[in-house]
């Protein structure tokens, strides 16, 4: 009796061809969202950082700027005269010069020597030459005694029966008990928090100059410093920026060893707050153990206008603002998308290509409208950017349902149609800027320095360090010279009585007509 086998229907065989098709249509989007990662990487870790984009490159198709600008069939291109001019720069070196003090040495002969050595008569100066040399004095420890003299009177002590005590007046210490003057307070701060030098290298650096200073003392100077002078001037800065009808906000994470109820390699963050572009600059961090919208929310509680952010959606609980996108952060995300492309891509044409088209145009027309006043912008930009992100939208519906969600151009537009209230927001009002790079560049320093010194100890030390920052990076938006400015304070803040107001400390503000000249510099550092 033969041996019957089962053979699979043709129902079943159509089954599992269409799982196989599944499965292999699967497998192929995963690997190229892993070539696409893997690209990116490379690019990242060994290609080119910035994301300028060439003017002739990534126009858009929509715009048809070839058919428009080819010449018509049978014609002749036209000729194109190219002239060049070369101008000389005269006067760099004295204009580099021009703010620095002058040493001058004067080289001459002796009487003996100014001898004419043909005729014995006697030589005349006929003209001089002239070198010059940038010197620098290298930083020295040295000790100020401050004496104070007590004076009594005389006839008053042999006559009378009390005789008065008169005694000289000399400045308060800015850190009574210690041995903290202005200078030495000023000099570490800056080293920390403009120059990113730790506090073990500054402890390093007074040994090689002949004094024995510990990190420990120097920390614990910042921080009475911090406490007791600059944060009543931190709060006054903060009163002024809430002030304001445009405001920008960003965070990063900050380390904190000692942090209650968290262990040392958990994240805390630093929140940065600031002005727009047509206000007296004023930058303020605030030290926060998490990334909660709580946060911004209760520092901008008294703040009503708007605020430019990133797409964090922490934001959204900040009352009372109109929150302003960030096009830079969309712009982002299609420059990493090309960047991850196959090299074989047309990034031109490319659907990527095409995204960051419009946004290069955005920019574009933003430029133009720099050195126009708000309400000019404005007009401008109803009539020149607002086509631009109809077309822009448009575009957007069309390509996302052809678009895999999870690559990085799928991810470029579902930031865009997700954040596209906040990114038409700066239609509203000609003082708003296209994007948050502004509170961008006032976050870099301190990563900068993060990358140095890498943590703070303790949560007091966090605030600390906010407080330090806030006050250095708004002197530094304003024109001044950090450490001329912080000593400037540290010597005139202990001689103010009582409890320091708001109105004595107007004088001592970043952006105050009232600061010593030595305390500005014609460029802002």
């Amino acid at each position: 009796m033969s041996k019957r086998t089962d053979s699979p229907t043709l129902d079943e065989l159509q089954q599992q061809n269409t799982e196989l098709t599944k499965q292999v249509s699967e497998l192929s989007t995963k690997l190229k969202w892993y070539e696409e990662q893997f690209r990116l990487v490379q690019q990242k870790r060994f290609g080119a950082s910035s994301e300028k984009t060439h003017p002739d490159q990534l126009e858009l198709n929509l715009f048809n700027e070839a058919e428009v600008c080819v010449t018509p069939p049978g014609e002749e291109p036209p000729t194109e005269k190219v002239t060049y001019e070369r101008h000389k720069r005269t006067g760099k070196q004295e204009e580099d010069l021009s703010d620095l003090p002058v040493e001058t040495v004067v080289y001459q002969l002796s009487e003996g020597e100014q001898v004419c050595a043909c005729c014995c008569g006697s030589l005349h100066e006929m003209t001089t030459e002239t070198r010059s040399e940038i010197a620098i004095d290298p930083p020295k420890v040295k000790v100020i005694r401050h004496v104070r003299q007590v004076y009594a009177c005389r006839h008053c002590e042999r006559n009378e029966i009390t005789t008065p005590i008169v005694t000289a007046t000399m400045p308060r210490p800015v850190y009574p008990g210690s041995l903290a003057s202005p200078s030495i307070l000023s000099h570490v701060m800056s080293q920390k928090y403009v120059e990113s030098l730790p506090l073990y290298r500054q402890e390093q650096q007074f040994a090689r100059l002949g004094y024995s200073l510990s990190r420990q003392t120097m920390a614990n100077w910042m921080i009475y410093g911090a406490e007791k002078w600059l944060t009543p001037l931190y709060a006054a800065m903060k009163a002024y920026l809430l002030q304001q009808e445009v405001l920008h906000a960003d965070e990063t994470t900050l380390q904190v060893l000692k942090e209650p109820g968290k262990s040392a390699e958990a994240q805390s963050y630093l929140w940065l707050y600031r002005t727009g572009r047509d206000a007296a600059p004023a930058v303020l961090y605030e030290y926060q153990r998490t990334r909660g919208g709580e946060h911004p929310r209760n520092f901008l509680s008294d703040f009503s206008g708007y605020l430019h952010v990133d797409g964090y959606a922490g934001y959204h609980k900040v009352k009372r603002v109109t929150l302003v996108g960030c096009w830079a952060h969309a712009r982002r995300k299609y420059d990493e998308a090309l960047k991850a492309a196959p090299p074989e891509t047309d990034k031109g044409t490319s659907v990527a290509g095409q995204g960051l088209a419009f946004c290069n145009q955005l920019y574009a027309i933003e430029r133009e409208l720099s050195t126009l006043t708000p309400e000019e912008r404005h007009a401008e930009r109803q009539k020149r950017s607002q086509p631009v992100l109809e077309a822009y939208e448009q575009w957007l519906k069309q390509q996302r349902s052809r678009t895999l969600p999870k690559s990085l151009l799928g991810q470029a537009i579902a930031y865009s149609m997700n954040q596209w209230e906040k990114l038409g927001a700066f239609l509203a009002d000609g003082r708003l800027e296209l994007d948050n790079n502004r509170s961008e560049r006032s976050i870099k320093p301190f990563v900068i320095g993060r990358k140095n010194w890498l943590f703070a100890n303790t949560p007091r030390g966090a605030q600390a360090s906010a407080t330090i920052y806030s006050v250095i990076e708004t002197a530094k938006e304003n024109g001044l010279i950090p450490y001329n400015y912080l000593k400037h304070l540290f010597e005139q803040l202990p001689q103010l009585e009582g409890s320091l107001t708001e109105e004595q400390l107007e004088p001592f503000l970043p952006w105050s007509s009232s600061l010593p000249s030595d305390c500005r510099t014609n460029r802002n550092g």
